[in-house]
């Protein structure tokens, strides 16, 4: 069936909402839309399911929701009765239509005769993966669009250890989708499935739980008594659902003086304050420095929509405000970490550091220093949940730390996604730390980079324009493949990792790259001590192109970084 005949079954079904109905007529005409709405469906990223909120195969709504629904019911049901009865739980955020695809789901999966714990309102991401494992449930649904402008949403869906479903077991729930008319999904009403105790809601009761898990994170009590009044922080939820459970969490932690920036703290789909609420724009937190300002704020923390990134914007000494990088706030919570333990003759050579192969290469150096362990994964935060569960089914050590230089951070394992409110208590407590020292987090930073080299980091998302923008993304890689880069800039590669292909190519030769799983991205290592890395979103039409630098101080290594990255535009361009 073609696209176009697609949409005109689309629009015949008496199961299309009326809103839908009404931006199908508005677009119908649109050749180029059609084709591109209407071809195919959204694709598992490296976080689940995105897409704009539209009509259409390719797109999010209900159907699109209730199609893969109605795969994970089968999946449930090919893996036997102790799945069904285990169940799913479903939270969602404050995007438009979330809770109407929370409801829908449950309303599938309850009429497949799977258990099914619905949260009562919004709730954070991390607070979901924590969910599956209180609940001891097969699988977790998040109805989010993360740090998406408001035309987006989208769904991730969690396997039984609160870690996001991985690649393999997501092809097969895929497999079992592309079996179903997302037309013509069955459901049963909520309140008959809560009648028939196939829906139970929840709320409170898991909060609870996980507020108490939240209460273990910080490590030095006394100092944050200590620093208590004197610590003053501007918070911002971002319009999002890091505002259900920010006052109590911040509060047992024992930070007192938090005041929320009133505008951001309105559950809002569209936004109102900012374009895109993402933590690591300054934009976002034009509001929180106005606060922050009046306040004599020593922090400034943003959570993103669903609570899983954490963002912060620190005070300088010019009376300005920075924003700290992913990367950077990596730094200076696993320094202080360290730092703690060294000074409680507490460091263990079995722990180990966490970090996407795209994050930035000093907190390993940091993590060396101190004689621990560190691991390299794939973007993704699953990845680092499924590290966690290797070294603990292994023994083979501990987990201290894992972050992405997407402003994602865990630190205590009863989630496996990253946590904003772990996040955000531990930079807390870290610039507690500082302030007790007479010092900023922007200075901590500097006497970092004193000890260690000063390290810089530039991520861009490249826009790819028109339609199959993810066959476009393959081909440039392709060409990069076919065509391999000898020198950057004029600065020799010395090593080539090609996560696809599964080899390393350096002075020596090709060889095998082990111990990852394939995806497709190319990484390079320069003379200059720079590494660059290539991959496609899997949620965004966009080619995410990442450098990493090294000099003796930041404006040396920020300048070289700016010099790479304007390469890497123009040789996606």
């Amino acid at each position: 069936m073609s696209p176009q005949e697609t949409a005109q079954q689309w629009l015949a079904s008496n199961q299309l909402p009326v809103y839908l109905r009404k931006q199908l007529l508005a677009k119908q005409d649109d050749q180029d839309w059609v084709k591109d709405a209407f071809t195919g469906y959204p694709a598992f990223g490296t976080a689940g399911m995105r897409g704009l909120l539209e009509p259409g195969t390719n797109r999010i709504n209900v159907f699109t929701i209730g199609r893969v629904t109605a795969g994970l019911a089968a999946l449930l049901h090919s893996q036997g009765t102790q799945a069904e009865q285990a169940g799913v739980v479903i939270s969602f955020d404050s995007r438009f239509h979330s809770q109407e695809f929370a409801t829908h789901a449950a309303e599938i999966l309850g009429h497949a005769g799977i258990k099914v714990y619905l949260f009562d309102s919004l709730r954070p991401t991390p607070e979901l993966s924590f969910a599956i494992r209180y609940l001891k449930t097969a699988a977790g649904i998040m109805i989010t669009s993360s740090h998406n402008a408001k035309i987006y949403n989208g769904y991730k869906i969690y396997g039984p250890d609160g870690g996001q479903m991985p690649p393999e077991h997501a092809a097969t729930l895929v497999k079992f989708a592309d079996e179903i008319d997302p037309l013509q999904v069955e459901t049963t009403n909520l309140e008959d499935l809560r009648e028939n105790k196939l829906v139970q809601m929840v709320g409170e009761d898991v909060d609870q739980a996980y507020l108490q898990e939240l209460s273990t994170v910080n490590v030095d009590r006394p100092l944050i008594k200590k620093m208590a009044d004197q610590l003053k922080i501007v918070y911002t939820p971002l319009h999002g659902t890091g505002k259900m459970l920010y006052r109590r969490a911040f509060a047992q932690g024992g930070f007192t003086q938090v005041e929320p920036v009133a505008s951001q703290a309105i559950l809002d789909p569209a936004f109102g304050t900012v374009v895109k609420p993402n933590p690591e724009f300054k934009e976002v937190f034009t509001d929180g420095i106005a606060l922050a300002k009046k306040t004599g704020a020593n922090l400034i923390v943003a959570t993103d929509p669903d609570a899983d990134r954490v963002g912060a914007c620190v005070p300088d000494h010019n009376g300005d405000f920075q924003v700290l990088t992913g990367n950077q706030m990596a730094a200076l919570m696993l320094n202080y970490l360290l730092v703690q333990q060294a000074e409680r003759g507490l460091v263990r050579p079995e722990e180990e550091v966490v970090a996407s192969i795209v994050s930035s290469a000093l907190p390993f150096k940091i993590a060396r220093r101190y004689g621990i362990q560190t691991k390299y994964v794939l973007t993704g935060f699953k990845y680092i949940g499924e590290e966690i569960k290797r070294l603990q089914r292994e023994q083979a050590g501990s987990f201290l730390m894992g972050f992405e230089e997407s402003y994602g951070f865990l630190f205590k394992t009863f989630n496996r996604d990253k946590d904003a409110m772990q996040g955000a208590l531990m930079l807390m407590e870290v610039a507690a730390f500082y302030a007790e020292q007479g010092m900023t987090l922007l200075d901590g930073l500097h006497q970092i980079w004193e000890q260690y080299g000063a390290a810089a980091e530039i991520t861009q998302a490249i826009p790819i324009a028109g339609y199959q923008v993810q066959a476009k993304m393959q081909q440039i890689l392709a060409n990069l493949r076919q065509n391999q880069l000898r020198e950057i800039n004029g600065v020799q590669v010395v090593k080539t990792e090609d996560f696809l292909q599964q080899t390393v190519t350096d002075q020596q030769g090709t060889r095998p790259l082990t111990g990852l799983p394939k995806s497709n991205v190319l990484k390079y290592f320069l003379a200059d001590e720079t590494w660059i890395a290539l991959r496609p979103s899997g949620t965004e039409p966009v080619m995410k192109a990442y450098v990493g630098t090294s000099q003796p101080t930041f404006a040396e290594a920020e300048a070289l970084a700016q010099r790479y990255a304007a390469f890497l535009k123009q040789l996606i361009k």
